[in-house]
């Protein structure tokens, strides 16, 4: 009599639990946004063959901001749950002057790139080692400047790349303050590019219409390009403090041309995350 007593009250019970449950799975899950804005000040070596044989060196900065979004458990018993999948949104703008050899003639540069993509991470060693493998798609878009001015001063760039990436970052501490190493890199895959034919003006190209193969197909074969970012972050109280690396090696042969940019620089910034509850 005991045991149907209980087994009646255990089974009224279900449909409350359930509803719980539901109410639980329906809460709104929180986004947990990582984001690092940083400023980056450097070298850089500029070929572009369409307007210039000579190789330009010189400095450029560079503003970098690099978010990574991940969805939250609603679960309070898995309150730090975080989706294996997350989002990967950058933003780079750069402007660079560089000389040629003989020091009577520049480069101006300014670009802008924006990535998104998506990762899927790896959270190793008791949550200290985390690994991201992706890809994002990757557009540049920009322009380049000669000061001698010619018959072709200056040259576009526009671009659009699929670029495999991967990450790892390590937490640790320096006593007791908290610190993380972090690494990532891109190389892109495949794509197109825009670049006027040899001996093409823009003129022929956009007001006469004359197209010469100005779209072209990129890959490793004909536009080998590498992307890395080396940080280390140091937590101050409430503030982490993101100091690091940044190599941009970008090159192409479209069209019997040839150019290359080749950017190494000096990061420093500000890293922050946060959570955004959905309304």
């Amino acid at each position: 009599m005991r045991i149907s007593l209980l087994l009646s009250i255990c089974m009224a019970a279900l449909p409350a639990i359930a509803q719980d449950n539901d109410a639980s799975d329906s809460k709104p899950k929180p986004t947990i946004v990582t984001r690092r804005t940083m400023i980056g000040f450097g070298n850089t070596d500029i070929l572009d063959t369409y307007i210039s044989q000579e190789k330009y060196k010189g400095t450029e900065l560079r503003f970098v901001s690099h978010t990574t979004r991940s969805k939250g458990c609603s679960h309070s018993a898995a309150a730090k749950s975080i989706s294996p999948w997350s989002r990967l949104i950058i933003h780079q703008g750069y402007v660079a002057w560089a000389d040629n050899r003989s020091g009577n003639g520049g480069e101006m540069e300014a670009m802008y790139n924006f990535q998104y993509g998506a990762l899927y991470n790896f959270h190793l060693l008791a949550n200290r080692l985390h690994i991201a493998v992706g890809a994002t798609g990757d557009a540049l878009i920009g322009a380049l400047y000669n000061t001698h001015g010619g018959n072709n001063p200056a040259q576009a760039r526009l671009q659009l790349s699929l670029t495999p990436t991967t990450s790892a970052a390590y937490d640790f501490h320096l006593g007791r303050l908290p610190m993380k190493a972090n690494a990532e890199v891109g190389i892109p895959l495949v794509g197109v590019m825009f670049s006027p034919n040899y001996g093409q003006s823009y003129y022929e190209i956009f007001n006469r219409g004359n197209y010469d193969h100005n779209i072209v197909f990129t890959s490793p074969f004909n536009a080998p390009s590498l992307r890395t970012m080396i940080t280390l972050d140091a937590t101050l109280g409430r503030t982490t403090i993101s100091l690091g690396y940044l190599g941009d090696i970008r090159q192409a042969k479209p069209n019997h041309l040839r150019q290359h940019s080749y950017s190494h620089c000096l990061t420093l910034g500000f890293k922050r995350s946060f959570s955004i509850l959905p309304l």
